[in-house]
């Protein structure tokens, strides 16, 4: 059990950064920017909540294999597969999390550093950041923990292979087959383990957040 376990974190590892700098960038833009398309691109980044897992694995299965420069750089069935499932899988919760945190933010506050002569960025990382941060925490801990579980998309896209893309989901499905359920339950532990420290975490979060507003 502890390759998978191993392999879990390492994907959970190279996982986090992406959902923080892809799926807070794209709540930040849903939240603060007007484009063509916004509604369109709010409702596909949405899709992999609402989607069985073994779609978006299938498309994600067709649409690298049939792009040439994707299929030449061996990401099937390969750690990168890996990594892109459980982005995918967990992004739509980050989205959702980082455009809410970003549009709950007080632009006035913005503009009253902007008149003292703030560039956007000292606006962003002195004002909005810190604002909004309780509930990008919120979100970051909730899509870590899906990363973490995440199955199906990443059996139609990097397989199940052990030492190689076998992640600890993956290991429970091999050993239920196998009818080795002490070994599946053992698994099994340490991912509920990890989903009831996420939600604690949410919970310490929340609760933070709302003493704050009760104290002012």
């Amino acid at each position: 059990m502890l390759p998978p376990l191993l392999l879990s974190l390492k994907v959970l590892f190279f996982t986090v950064p992406l959902l923080i700098l892809l799926g807070g960038g794209a709540g930040w833009l849903l939240a603060r920017r007007e484009f063509p398309g916004k509604e369109a691109c709010s409702l596909l980044a949405q899709l992999p909540l609402i989607l069985p897992p073994s779609v978006m694995g299938f498309y994600l299965l067709f649409f690298i294999g049939k792009t040439p420069l994707l299929r030449e750089m061996g990401i099937l069935f390969s750690f990168p597969a890996l990594v892109l499932g459980a982005a995918v899988s967990a992004s739509p919760i980050m989205i959702q999390a980082s455009r809410a945190a970003f549009a709950s933010v007080d632009r006035e506050l913005e503009d009253a550093a902007r008149t003292l002569g703030k560039k956007e960025s000292t606006v962003f990382f002195t004002v909005t950041l810190p604002l909004a941060r309780r509930t990008l925490l919120v979100g970051l801990a909730l899509s870590a923990a899906r990363a973490l579980g995440d199955f199906g998309v990443s059996l139609m896209i990097a397989g199940n292979i052990p030492g190689r893309t076998q992640t600890l989901p993956l290991y429970i499905y091999n050993q239920v087959e196998t009818l080795n359920f002490a070994r599946a339950h053992g698994a099994a532990l340490l991912l509920v383990g990890a989903g009831l420290a996420s939600l604690y975490a949410v919970r310490m979060l929340e609760e933070g957040r709302n003493g704050k507003h009760a104290s002012c």
